[in-house]
């Protein structure tokens, strides 16, 4: 393809699984949808779906301070060869994303990576310390306007905190998104508590330790009036908890990772790289298949709004050690979609209509994201995924464009491949190559 055509026809695409027809792209925007359409350029979409460009919600790029995990040139190219063309940056980096002066530097380095757009998450309190708020007002004022604030990696576990956080967003359409986790209940936890942790003699993670605190910011989130969401869900109890909150009207949204959608507790006894494989070490912890099962049901039914990689790059070292000093992490944006595909598409649970909703609309509109997660019609944003459903690949982590590895796909045959992605109608991948 030329450096800059003035305009590209994405042609016979599948849109959003449905009907077939081309795609005309021009300045940036989809400029006309329909059967043999001409322009400048053409890709061959004969046989793959298009998809909004995905947005993730929950995104760890690691920098500043931990370069040697990632940088936001190398997390964004591998978002953008997972189909992503935005996401959120999580404030847990060094120093924290908690004044105007960090997210401005992290907004901008994912400006001039230009792979996808970055759009940071603040912290709630200073230093993800739970003491004081951080400059929550001053974020929102500046150049990157956060409107997301999480002490993700930690819970605000001050209940007072919290409810003041709720309320200070308020005056600007933020939201506080919640590491659910009462950190009094999960001291020295090393995994899911239950049958597989006795087994292993490992401290239990209880389910409860989540629930609880979902369940305080559900009626927080209610006496105030305010927007709060809910990290990396994990539990049937969470689910039923969530499900009450929204029956009663509350603006109350919640994520859950790919990984929770198919793995389980099971892996870290069982698995085909042996026990104790810290692999398989996450925060929330992997949890049973009955849990697996709550939380696909309740992400197609909508009780679970948005699939959130929470992808989270450590270096080997970090991960290749003891279980009981290993990080806890697992990348996940160059296989989110297969994971999705598998786990929700291929058990008939979710259309790609669906997907489309809880992997690209939903996110974007959660956090306030102008210009992203917009259905593919003339006039919207050529943010575009294109995707090859039909394919099957074995995960290699080192092929990824991640720095990190610590995928626990690695081997795995997953379906499904993005063959391409368009950020504003600019090829970032062709091919299934960054272009």
């Amino acid at each position: 393809m030329s450096p800059n055509p003035a305009s590209i026809v994405i042609g016979g695409a599948s849109i959003l699984g449905g009907e077939t027809a081309d795609i005309l792209i021009r300045d940036g925007v989809i400029a006309g949808i329909g059967q043999d359409l001409s322009g400048d350029e053409t890709v061959d979409a004969r046989g793959l779906i298009a998809l909004p460009g995905l947005v993730d919600l929950h995104t760890h790029l690691r920098e500043p301070g931990r370069e040697d995990a990632e940088t936001v040139e190398s997390g964004t190219r591998a978002a953008a060869l997972g189909g992503y063309t935005a996401v959120h940056a999580m404030a847990n980096t060094s120093p924290v994303a908690d004044t105007a002066g960090v997210v401005e530097q992290v907004w901008r380095l994912g400006q001039e990576a230009g792979h996808c757009d970055v759009q940071p998450v603040g912290a709630v309190t200073e230093g993800l310390a739970g003491e004081r708020l951080a400059e929550l007002g001053a974020m929102a004022d500046s150049a990157a306007r956060v409107r997301v604030f999480s002490d993700d990696g930690k819970c605000v576990s001050d209940a007072v905190l919290m409810r003041r956080a709720l309320e200070y967003v308020k005056a600007f359409d933020g939201v506080v998104a919640q590491h659910a986790q009462e950190p009094r209940l999960t001291a020295d936890a090393q995994m899911n508590e239950g049958a597989v942790s006795g087994r292993l003699g490992l401290t239990g993670w209880p389910a409860v330790a989540e629930e609880a605190i979902i369940a305080r910011d559900c009626l927080l989130a209610a006496h105030v009036g305010s927007r709060l969401h809910i990290c990396h869900v994990s539990t049937a109890g969470s689910v039923e908890i969530i499900r009450w909150a929204k029956s009663k009207g509350w603006d109350v949204t919640a994520e859950v990772t790919p990984h929770h959608l198919l793995l389980t507790d099971d892996l870290v006894e069982d698995s085909p790289v042996g026990a104790y494989n810290p692999i398989y070490k996450v925060n929330p912890p992997l949890r049973t298949r009955e849990d697996v099962h709550a939380l696909r049901e309740a992400l197609a039914d909508g009780t679970i709004d948005v699939v959130a990689t929470d992808h989270a790059p450590h270096p080997v070292e970090d991960k290749e050690t003891e279980w009981a000093a290993a990080a806890m992490g697992m990348i996940g944006l160059e296989t989110a979609l297969s994971v999705v595909q598998e786990a929700m598409v291929e058990t008939g649970l979710l259309d790609w209509a669906g997907v489309a909703e809880r992997m690209s609309y939903a996110p974007a509109r959660i956090g306030r994201l102008a210009g992203h997660g917009l259905p593919l019609t003339v006039g919207s944003p050529a943010n575009i995924t294109l995707y090859d459903a039909s394919v099957r690949r074995e995960v290699d982590p080192w092929s990824y464009a991640s720095k990190s590895r610590n995928t626990p796909y690695e081997g795995r045959a997953l379906p499904g491949r993005v063959v391409a992605t368009f950020l504003r109608g600019r090829p970032t991948v062709l091919d299934g190559k960054l272009a």
